[in-house]
C-alpha cells in the first residue's frame, strides 16, 4: 500500500513542478525587457540598403531596415542587439532561438510560414532586370531566353527566372558579385528586388535600367511561433509606423518608396494572415528535389576530379622544383608551398574570379574554381610526395646511378613509385577532402551539391530532409574513392 503512496505522490509533486514551470516560463516579450535589448538576426554583408556597415564608419550599422528596427526597439523601450549570421541561416538561427526575431528582406512565402510566424509586411517588394548601358536587346523577361542571368538563391527572382526556362540562371552568395560580374561582361543580365537593384545596379555608370519593374512579393518579419505575442505587439508598431507616415519616410529616406507600397495600407488592415503572397509555393515531396541534387552532385564531381588531377601533376612538379631544381626556381617552389597553405581557399577564390579581371584575365566560373582547388591543393600534394620521396634511402639512389642509370630514369622507375606507395593513403584523403572543399566554389556562382543544398533549404526550410540527402550524396561520392583507395595500395604491395 505504501508503495502506491509513494508512487502516487510522486506523480503529483512532478506535476504541480511541470505546471508551475510552465506558467513562470517567460514570454519572448518579457525576455527581451528584463535584458533590456531586442536580438535582431540579420546579415550584414552586402545588405545594402537594407543594412550594412556604414562606409564613413564601419561600426556603425545603417539602412533601411535598422531605421525601421530602432522605430521598433524604441516602442518596446529596449536597445538593438545585432545577431550576425549568414542569410541562409537567419530563420534557422531563429528557431534555436539565437535571435528574438529575423529581418532582412526575407519574403513571406506559404512554406516559410509553415515553420515560422510573420509580421504584417512592411514593404512591398517588385523585381528590376538591370543589363550592361550598351545592351539595347533585353527589355523584358522573354528576352532573357539564352541569356546568363545572375540573381541570389532563395529569392523570388530565382523562382521567376527557373519557371521561365531557357536562361541559365546564375546564382550568387551576394548582392554585389551579380552587378559587378554583369559590369565585366560575365553576365546578360540581374534580376534582383528594385532596393538592391537601386543601390548596386542603379549607381553604375556601366549598368542600367532594362523595362519596368516586375512581380511583387512582400517582406516581413520573422518569428517564432510560440513567440505569438511579440508578434502582435510588432504588428502593433508596424501599423503605428504606417499610419503616422513613418515607415514612408525611411522609405523616402533611402528611396525606396514607391507607388507599390500604397498597398501596405490595405494589407495593414486585413485580417492576421489574411494577406497573401504574390509568390505562393505549395509544400513539395522531397522527392522532387533528388533531380537537382543529383545534378548538383555531377557538377561536384565533375569539379573536383579535374582539380585532383591538376593538383596531382602540379604537386609533382613543384615537388621535383623544390627537391632537384638549383635556385631561384627551388626557393620559388618552397614559397609557393607556404603560401598556398598559408592563405584561406575562399580568398585564394575570390583573388582568382573578382581580382584578376582588374588585370584583364576573365575566367568562367567552372575554369575558375577548377584552378583554384587545382593549385591550393598541388601545395599538400607537393608536400605528400616530398615526404614520400625523403623517406626513400639515398642509397637507392646513388645504387642506380652505379648501374648506369640516368638520374630520371631512376627517379621515374626507382623512386617515384615507391615514394607514391607511401604518399596514398594522404593523397586519396586529400581527394575526399576535395569533395567537400569544393562546395566553397559557391562564392563564384558555380552551383554544385552543397549550393543546391542551400537554395532548396532556404526557400523551403527542409534543412533536415534535404541535408540528409545530400549527406548520403556526398558519403556515396567519397565512400567509393576510400575502398579504390585500398584495392591500389593492395596492388602496389604485391608489386613491392
Amino acid at each position: 500500500m505504501k508503495k502506491y503512496f509513494f508512487i502516487v505522490l510522486g506523480l503529483v509533486i512532478g506535476l504541480s513542478v511541470y505546471l508551475n514551470v510552465v506558467k513562470t516560463e517567460e514570454s519572448a516579450l518579457e525576455r527581451i525587457k528584463k535584458r533590456g535589448s531586442i536580438i535582431w538576426g540579420v546579415d550584414i554583408g552586402g545588405g545594402a540598403p537594407l543594412a550594412f556597415p556604414d562606409p564613413k564608419d564601419p561600426k556603425r550599422i545603417i539602412g533601411f531596415e535598422v531605421d525601421i528596427v530602432e522605430a521598433i526597439a524604441s516602442k518596446l523601450g529596449v536597445k538593438i542587439q545585432f545577431g550576425l549570421n549568414a542569410w541562409d541561416s537567419l530563420v534557422p538561427s531563429l528557431e534555436r532561438g539565437d535571435s528574438d526575431f529575423a529581418m532582412n528582406g526575407i519574403e513571406i512565402t506559404d512554406q516559410r510560414k509553415e515553420k515560422i510566424l510573420f509580421s504584417h509586411p512592411y514593404y512591398v517588394y517588385v523585381e528590376q532586370l538591370v543589363v550592361r548601358k550598351e545592351e539595347n536587346n533585353i527589355n523584358e523577361l522573354p528576352d532573357l531566353k539564352g541569356k546568363k542571368v545572375g540573381t541570389l538563391s532563395g529569392t523570388a527572382a530565382q523562382t521567376i527566372l527557373e519557371s521561365l526556362g531557357g536562361v541559365d540562371v546564375k546564382i550568387y552568395p551576394g548582392p554585389v558579385e551579380p552587378y559587378t560580374d554583369l559590369a565585366i561582361g560575365r553576365l546578360d543580365a540581374v534580376l534582383l528586388d528594385l532596393p538592391i537593384a537601386a543601390y548596386y545596379g542603379k549607381t553604375n555608370p556601366k549598368l542600367k535600367y532594362a523595362g519596368k519593374p516586375m512581380g511583387e512579393g512582400l517582406y516581413g518579419i520573422c518569428v517564432r511561433q510560440k513567440d505569438e505575442e511579440l508578434k502582435i505587439k510588432i504588428d502593433e508598431v508596424l501599423a503605428e509606423l504606417l499610419k503616422s507616415g513613418e515607415l514612408k519616410k525611411i522609405c523616402e529616406k533611402w528611396d525606396v518608396w514607391n507607388e507599390a507600397q500604397d498597398k501596405l495600407y490595405e494589407l495593414m488592415r486585413v485580417k492576421e494572415n489574411g494577406y497573401v503572397n504574390l509568390e505562393k509555393s505549395r509544400k513539395s515531396s522531397i522527392l522532387t528535389f533528388l533531380p537537382s541534387l543529383l545534378k548538383g552532385a555531377g557538377i561536384t564531381i565533375l569539379i573536383s576530379v579535374v582539380s585532383m588531377a591538376v593538383a596531382v601533376t602540379l604537386g609533382m612538379f613543384i615537388t621535383i622544383l623544390r627537391l632537384y631544381g638549383r635556385p631561384p626556381f627551388s626557393y620559388l617552389a618552397s614559397a609557393y608551398i607556404e603560401i598556398y597553405r598559408g592563405t584561406p581557399l575562399l580568398i585564394q577564390l575570390y583573388i582568382i574570379y573578382y581580382g584578376l579581371p582588374n588585370i584583364g584575365i576573365s575566367l568562367s566560373p567552372c575554369v575558375a574554381a577548377v584552378i583554384g582547388l587545382g593549385m591550393n591543393y598541388a601545395a599538400y600534394e607537393a608536400e605528400l610526395y616530398r615526404a614520400g620521396i625523403s623517406a626513400i634511402s639515398k642509397g637507392q639512389m646513388e645504387a642506380a646511378v652505379s648501374l648506369g642509370m640516368s638520374r630520371n630514369l631512376a627517379l621515374r622507375r626507382i623512386i617515384f613509385p615507391q615514394a607514391l606507395r607511401i604518399a596514398l593513403p594522404g593523397i586519396t584523403n586529400d581527394f575526399i577532402a576535395l569533395f567537400k572543399d569544393s562546395s566553397l566554389v559557391s562564392v563564384i556562382a558555380m552551383v554544385e551539391l552543397t549550393k543546391t543544398y542551400s537554395i532548396h533549404a532556404a526557400s523551403t526550410l527542409r534543412f533536415f530532409e534535404l541535408g540528409l540527402i545530400t549527406a548520403v550524396l556526398y558519403f556515396g561520392m567519397s565512400y567509393p574513392l576510400s575502398i579504390m583507395a585500398r584495392r591500389l595500395e593492395d596492388r602496389l604491395k604485391r608489386k613491392k
